[in-house]
């Protein structure tokens, strides 16, 4: 699968800049004067709440720390606040993180078999007993502590990096890190690396003396491509009802109030 692949790569083609970001960010080094646009808590907590509409149908992403299941789209099992799989490595690196810091934990006994099933569909070694280890790992502070490291490390940090590099605002951060989300990592067409690259074909960036909603719109435009080329993404409402809705309003600072859809179902931020 292209995720499973660009997950694989992680943070590798994704540029000095992002990683210096995220090593500093994860060493403590963040200053209140880096608690900007989508770094800001409130709009990281909205952020969330806009991915987990698409992701869970519900604005409770913290509710999301025990679930689990196969949605049947190739990549095994999906879990957790952020959809880590068994598939695409992130789930394998997430269970390594959680047991490195506790080693006595109801997941570490399938660490083999997710390393076995890494990069396909395959459930062996996990069933049936793994769903339940996972939800039992949910109630303890560690392994909710790692799933929030893990997409901070993979996703968040990345993602808001570069957006703040192409000089783009709260909105253009969240659309980055959506799509950082679903299409993992990488360079390919189908991965966020993919759909950057060509956004930035069709329109500069305002770091490059570009127009941010213009840029914009092209970006949501290589993203809805990206999505249309496979069919567990090609309901592309997570953009067109959602992200092109607060872009269409000029809401660059993604402010609230925020009113979407996903998938037909209405949501409300006051």
């Amino acid at each position: 699968m292209q995720r499973a692949a660009a997950r694989r790569t992680l943070l590798a083609a994704l540029g000095a800049t992002a990683i210096l970001t995220t090593q500093r960010i994860a060493s403590g080094a963040t200053t209140e004067a880096t608690a900007d646009g989508l770094d800001d808590p409130a709009k990281k907590d909205i952020a969330m709440r806009l991915v987990c509409s698409a992701e869970n149908s519900s604005l409770d992403w913290q509710a999301q720390y025990a679930y689990i299941e196969d949605i049947g789209d190739g990549r095994g099992y999906t879990g957790g606040i952020i959809g880590f799989c068994s598939g695409t490595s992130d789930m394998l690196a997430l269970v390594e993180l959680y047991t490195e810091r506790d080693a006595d934990n109801a997941l570490a006994a399938y660490l083999p078999a997710l390393r076995a099933v890494d990069g396909t569909d395959s459930h062996e070694g996990l069933d049936p007993g793994f769903p339940a280890a996972w939800r039992k790992a949910a109630k303890t502070s560690a392994f909710r502590d790692a799933q929030n490291d893990e997409r901070d490390r993979v996703y968040f940090d990345p993602a808001v990096a570069l957006a703040k590099k192409d000089g783009v605002g709260t909105l253009g951060q969240f659309a980055y890190y959506d799509a950082m989300v679903m299409h993992g990592p990488g360079t390919d067409g189908l991965t966020f690396g993919g759909i950057r690259t060509r956004a930035r074909a069709n329109a500069a960036t305002p770091a490059d003396g570009g127009d941010e909603t213009t840029y914009l719109n092209a970006f949501l435009d290589a993203r809805v491509w990206a999505m249309r080329q496979e069919a567990a993404h090609e309901d592309t409402s997570r953009v067109d009802t959602a992200q092109r809705v607060f872009l269409d309003q000029g809401n660059l600072n993604l402010d609230p109030p925020l009113d979407w859809k996903v998938y037909g179902d209405s949501y409300y931020i006051g």
